[in-house]
């Protein structure tokens, strides 16, 4: 077994536990966006059915949720230590599980859903605190994509998963789901994983000294523009996420097969988060994403021609396929390496620092992500060009960071 810091005492676990942990804290997120995919019909057919797009919402109002807990669970974790907010995270979230069980009304049910969204911002930024707790710099990224290479397994079954919930038991036994997957990865953490911040490093919390932490984070011009660039990557990720379903089934009359195609879709980024591993070490952060940007850019281009000039016909399902394929490679390729650029200058306020960039850049993607959800027409055309300038804008501020960070 490898011991994985100098920290004081605690388990020793080898990496590879520590990744699984980590990637199945991090999951719950995953399979709380992912696995409601197929239930979105059934609830609009239910609860919202003279306005069947409303049912987005129940995506958009969870990561809204998500970026409102991370403003708090960073700060509370450096000041408290990173497993109580892990473990009071998931009572909330099995709070927000039973809510939605029993919501009568999709409004009961978009809050049920915030709050799940708040609960999972401790499973989405403890775990990244943590892991910078051990590691840093490109060692850092590289965990980090083990991570989420792990991650990704969760969303290649989710919608899968979902969909034999709803066909057994309807789409609301998908809550007590999620509430059974949050207690065994809690658990787990808090059998195998000691406390990684001892008393002496915590910082107080109180408000001028919790000020301090966050001006330090809202000052640092690299924190910044990595968690505007976030915010347009999560953009293209996000509102994909809230229109694939309509598009298989309404576009392609595929609804039928759509979890596995989205199970192939997220498996291909599986394999590109492990090709990030492997490459990041030898070409940073700064390269890679920049790349990985570029070929989303070129890609919806061409898929937007392509669309433009069929007509009415449209574009081909397996040229979306493509393209709803290069959405999750270039989130692949692009989160996890902006997360380990922003938290290199802030190992001593991890907490802080992963909440302030995390909260800002899933608020800034909801706002971005409901307009173009709502553009949906019954064609990928208005997605595909949100996402593209999304990502252009994204590309032109990752030219502005600072020289010195082209070398992470």
């Amino acid at each position: 077994m490898t011991q994985i810091s100098d920290h004081p005492p605690r388990p020793t676990i080898s990496k590879a536990e520590f990744i699984a942990i980590m990637a199945m804290l991090m999951a719950a997120v995953a399979f709380s966006i992912d696995a409601m995919l197929p239930a979105t019909p059934e609830i609009a057919a239910e609860l919202t059915p003279d306005f069947p797009n409303q049912a987005q919402l129940i995506i958009t109002s969870f990561v809204l949720g998500m970026g409102i807990g991370t403003f708090f669970v960073g700060p509370l974790s450096d000041s408290y230590g990173r497993k109580p907010v892990i473990m009071w995270g998931a009572l909330l979230y099995i709070f927000g599980c039973a809510l939605a069980w029993m919501a009568p009304t999709l409004e009961l049910v978009l809050l049920a859903r915030v709050f799940q969204g708040i609960a999972t911002s401790a499973a989405r930024v403890v775990p990244m605190a943590i892991t910078r707790d051990y590691f840093a710099g490109r060692g850092m990224a590289r965990i980090v994509s083990f991570i989420m290479m792990v991650f990704t397994l969760v969303p290649a079954v989710a919608p899968l998963a979902g969909s034999v919930i709803i066909d057994a038991f309807g789409w609301r036994a998908i809550f007590g789901v999620f509430a059974l997957f949050m207690i065994i990865s809690t658990l787990w953490l808090s059998l195998r994983v000691a406390e990684p911040l001892p008393v002496p490093m915590r910082r107080p919390f109180r408000p001028r000294a919790l000020w301090a932490s966050a001006h330090e984070v809202l000052s640092h011009p690299v924190v910044m523009r990595s968690t505007a660039i976030q915010a347009l990557c999560m953009t293209a990720l996000f509102s994909s996420l809230s229109t694939i379903h309509q598009i298989f089934d309404i576009t392609y009359g595929r609804a039928e097969g759509f979890p596995w195609w989205f199970c192939a879709i997220a498996l291909t980024a599986g394999v590109f988060n492990l090709l990030n591993a492997s490459l990041v070490v030898r070409f940073g952060m700064n390269r890679l994403v920049k790349v990985a940007m570029i070929g989303m850019i070129a890609l919806s281009l061409l898929m937007i021609g392509i669309t433009l000039l069929r007509g009415e016909a449209g574009l081909p399902f397996a040229l979306y396929f493509v393209w709803q394929a290069g959405v999750f490679i270039h989130t692949s390729m692009t989160l996890g390496n902006l997360n380990a650029i922003a938290l290199e200058p802030m190992g001593h306020i991890a907490g802080m620092a992963t909440s302030v960039f995390s909260a800002l850049a899933s608020v800034g993607a909801v706002i971005c992500t409901v307009p173009i959800g709502l553009m949906f027409n019954g064609t990928p055309l208005p997605l595909m060009m949100g996402t593209t300038l999304a990502v252009m804008v994204g590309l032109f501020l990752m030219r502005k960071l600072p020289k010195d960070t082209e070398e992470i």
